[in-house]
């Protein structure tokens, strides 16, 4: 008897799941995606192009609040979760609504979903967003391009726009521009274009792999939203963050990520009281005893220092980090504190349209706006939530130079980031250990 399927994610892992173990399956039929954590990614159809035969007007995309209706109405046997960042708590709650609903719950081994390469695959990973991937991903970049290798970053996918561009290269703040993509999206793949390699995303990642095999020597997979990799790989990396201790054991896919790493970096060390740094590593060894581990801090720079000193500001963070990733502050703040700004003055009393909404949805937010920005309407809410704030500064905590996508009435300040390590095996050991383990294979 064939199995009905309800697939719940956030634009990514969903698809991933689908196209690699549903969509072919005559043991199932998916009849709906459930979409998360993202605002106003819902009410989509997944595209039949995609879908294949079995599927010939598409799948729909429904709001995850919609579940267990939909269980009850569709007859669902069966819902496969399949997006990340959850605390273990989110999780249970999550599993308890499901199956209430009367449906079982499913969480697909990474075993299961793997694509298959030639090439050698470092992957980067962490255990919440916010911890600082990118900056170790853009770290070990910069160490495989000065050895000469091409490297490719295969970004997990943030499927908001048009699902039939199956397969996206980034090589320029133009292809951003052309693609339309979402200021999260800019965040995560202007690293790499400022370092001159291209970035690939898209929503078929069998696709995508192959133009990542064509274009480069080495695969770096940049684990967004701390998902597992979608392609097996030869070495891991995994992100812990010193300053909320117990996230490495307490999160999915966190903790997975953490048992599967090669080595660990605890990141933050310096801002971090010592027993929170000390209770990161116990758990750590506990679960991955064999992985090598790190110290490290993200040092923070800005391009005005002399803008900030004394003044009032108002510091903007990527949306990620500081709503679903868990995070008050981001490096924004971390660099108003460091370059001596008189305020950071709280936006709330100033916020409008999905910022407003976001402050209120997720009330450990500290004194930041969140850089949200997944349509227009988005867009022009952060405009003119900065433009009415009392401030002589504007600090940019988001790689993104915003002043490209918005009109910025006061002085921005921007912030930079790089990664320092403080104790244990440096980034060109591991990269080190990467290749090594890339031969042997």
């Amino acid at each position: 008897m064939v199995k009905k399927v309800i697939i719940a994610g956030a634009g990514g892992r969903d698809f991933h799941n689908f196209l690699t173990y549903f969509r072919d399956n005559p043991e199932y039929l998916v009849v709906a995606f459930t979409a998360t954590q993202i605002p106003g990614i819902e009410r989509r159809r997944f595209p039949a192009s995609l879908a294949g035969p079995k599927y010939p007007l598409g799948i729909p995309i429904y709001p995850e609040d919609e579940l267990p209706r939909l269980i009850k109405e569709l007859g669902v046997d069966e819902v496969v979760l399949s997006y990340s960042d959850l605390t273990y708590e989110e999780l249970g709650r999550f599993a308890s609504k499901v199956l209430a609903a009367g449906a079982s719950l499913r969480l697909l081994p990474p075993s299961e979903t793997y694509l298959m390469t030639y090439k050698p695959v470092i992957a980067v990973t962490a255990v919440k967003t916010g911890a600082g991937k990118s900056t170790v991903s853009r770290t070990i970049t910069k160490e495989l391009l000065g050895r000469g290798f091409k490297v490719v970053p295969v970004r997990h996918p943030m499927a908001y726009g048009d699902l039939e561009v199956v397969v996206q290269v980034f090589k320029s703040e133009e292809d951003l521009d052309r693609y339309g993509v979402t200021i999260e999206e800019r965040e995560e793949y202007i690293h790499y274009i400022r370092l001159g390699v291209p970035v690939l995303a898209g929503v078929d990642y069998g696709k995508v792999l192959l133009e990542a095999e064509r274009l480069g020597d080495v695969i770096l997979w940049d684990g967004g939203n701390n998902d597992v990799p979608f392609i097996r790989f030869n070495y891991m990396v995994t992100i812990a963050d010193a300053m909320r201790p117990g996230y490495e054991v307490s999160t999915y896919p966190g903790e997975v990520n953490v048992r599967l790493a090669n080595a660990v970096i605890v990141n933050k060390v310096s801002r971090a009281r010592r027993e929170d740094v000390e209770r990161v590593l116990r758990n750590v060894r506990e679960v991955n005893p064999k992985a090598k581990v790190v110290l490290a801090d993200m040092e923070v720079f800005v391009d005005r220092p002399e803008l900030v000193k004394g003044r009032r500001v108002a510091v903007v963070e990527d949306s990620p980090s500081v709503t679903h990733g868990g995070l008050p502050y981001g490096a924004g703040y971390v660099a108003a504190e460091k370059y001596g700004a008189s305020e950071v003055v709280d936006p709330k009393p100033y916020a409008v349209g999905i910022v407003k909404e976001l402050l209120q949805v997720y009330p450990h937010i500290g004194p930041v706006i969140p850089s949200v920005g997944y349509n227009i309407q988005h867009i022009r809410d952060l405009e003119v939530t900065i433009d009415r704030m009392d401030v002589d500064v504007v600090v940019l905590g988001t790689p993104v130079d915003l002043t490209r996508i918005i009109n910025i009435r006061k002085p921005v300040v921007r912030v930079y980031w790089e990664l320092k390590v403080l104790e244990g095996p440096t980034i060109s050991e591991l990269v080190d250990e990467f290749l090594n383990s890339s031969l042997r294979k």
